[in-house]
């Protein structure tokens, strides 16, 4: 009997993972894009749509509404009908609705509703790549593939939307960001041809049709195991209880659960006030037009890195939870320096500071939650974490800029992502350590068998 879940933990990283993790990267990569181009819109409609600092923050909130119900809605839906299904769906929305928001969002009701039902879609794709590349990533590396997969993608997407916003929104004005985002219709296209099921979710379901070339695709060393007439496979774990929040709050899962939803939710008010609004406080704080809004791209390229070495850490020490506070910490002093400090060099030092640190041990967090969870539930968890983490999301430029515009400055909106980053590094501490989550699964193959 062949354990697929094991060949998959113990398999060496080749060829075959890498073109995966460059398809979901690049999946992934619309979804990063798509999230913070709102940012460099409100520069050029909050004059001529008449709008308040509030209002303006509802340009980028009003796209995570729809990203919180995509987000709860595909683990359901991946969960019971599959990965790929759910993800050829979701990236289908997305290419209709970017373009729709080019042609048609020509005023503030209509770009937020736009917005809305773009973020259905994009909601759906990044738990739906945290969970999947997960769920083919080897066990002594998962945060370290993952990261160079979904998040090199996200953090890729970021940093195009930053250089469209500073290059070609002077020239086309901002409808060149979504029909830039709109060319996502070339990777549907290559996804409907070369995207497999998720092995796991396939195992697990019990359709063993085609396991053993996919597992030979992983590891051609173990071929003639896989395609000997002998050969029979199993996957250890459960597959008859159905995905739902009750399941996720059971005595198995609440702690990692509830510790998980309020780290997403307040670290994800962070990134999103900040993301959202840094090109237009730097411009306050006295930076030039390029410069501010290339600050964009350095968040992006910072989280990445920190996203790496947090990654690494938590691979190497099995500290990931413990990685995750010391990085929010991190950012919450970068921020806190903000507030005090007007100087160009600082500006750029502690704005990097913030992407390495905040973002970057929140793309951590996204493995962290793919690998506390059994395959059955997986997605409903990963959805779920970061629908709350939207929740978040969708509070954090509308208060931020509600604070800007009470305060007359940016200090308000800094204190308030450093307060933010500084609960969500406290509350991960009480999620249950890697050593427990392992033992639980080793309890539940056993079960199983």
């Amino acid at each position: 009997m062949i354990d697929v879940r094991e060949e998959i933990a113990n398999a060496p990283i080749g060829r075959y993972h890498r073109f995966l993790a460059l398809l979901i990267g690049m999946v992934v990569f619309f979804d990063g894009y798509d999230t913070f181009n709102p940012a460099y819109v409100i520069h050029y409609v909050a004059k001529p749509w008449h709008l308040a600092q509030g209002q303006a923050g509802m340009l980028v909130s009003s796209g995570l509404v729809g990203f919180m119900i995509g987000s709860l809605l595909q683990g359901k839906f991946s969960d019971r009908y599959g990965r790929r299904a759910t993800l050829l769906v979701a990236l289908w929305i997305v290419t209709i609705f970017s373009l729709a928001t080019a042609v048609l969002g020509n005023s503030f009701l209509a770009f937020c509703v736009l917005r809305l039902l773009t973020g259905l879609g994009m909601g759906a794709l990044l738990p739906l790549g945290v969970t999947y590349i997960n769920e083919y990533a080897p066990r002594r590396l998962t945060n370290t593939f993952s990261i160079w997969g979904w998040a090199l993608g996200w953090a890729g997407g970021g940093i195009v939307a930053a250089a469209v916003g500073v290059y070609l929104t002077p020239i086309f004005g901002w409808q060149a960001l979504y029909y830039a985002a709109s060319l996502s219709i070339v990777l549907v296209t290559v996804c409907h041809m070369v995207l497999p099921e998720s092995l796991q979710f396939a195992a697990m379901r019990g359709n063993w049709q085609g396991i053993a070339e996919t597992l030979c695709r992983l590891n051609p060393s173990q071929a003639a195991r896989y395609t000997a007439p002998d050969a029979k496979f199993m996957f250890p774990e459960p597959s008859d209880r159905p995905a739902s929040i009750s399941l996720l709050l059971s005595p198995r899962y609440r702690r990692t659960t509830l510790s998980v939803w309020i780290s997403a939710f307040f670290i994800l008010f962070g990134i999103w006030g900040l993301s959202g609004w840094v090109p237009t406080a730097m411009m306050q704080r006295g930076e030039g037009f390029a410069t501010s809004f290339s600050f964009g791209a350095l968040i992006q390229a910072m989280a990445f890195i920190g996203s790496l070495l947090c990654g690494y850490i938590a691979d190497r020490g099995g500290m990931d939870r413990q990685a995750m506070a010391v990085w929010w910490l991190g950012g919450a002093i970068s921020v806190g320096i903000l507030v005090l400090v007007n100087v160009h060099a600082l500006n750029i030092i502690c704005v990097g500071a913030a992407g390495f640190c905040i973002l970057g041990g929140q793309n951590v967090l996204n493995n962290f939650t793919a690998a506390s969870y059994d395959t059955e539930v997986r997605g409903t968890a990963v959805g779920m974490m970061l629908g709350v983490g939207r929740a978040g999301g969708i509070l954090g430029p509308f208060i931020t800029g509600l604070l800007q515009q009470h305060t007359q400055g940016t200090a308000g909106l800094f204190v308030a992502i450093g307060a933010a980053s500084l609960v969500g590094g406290i509350a991960i501490l009480f999620a249950s350590p890697r050593c427990s989550r392992e033992v639980a699964a080793t309890v539940s193959a056993a079960h199983a068998s």
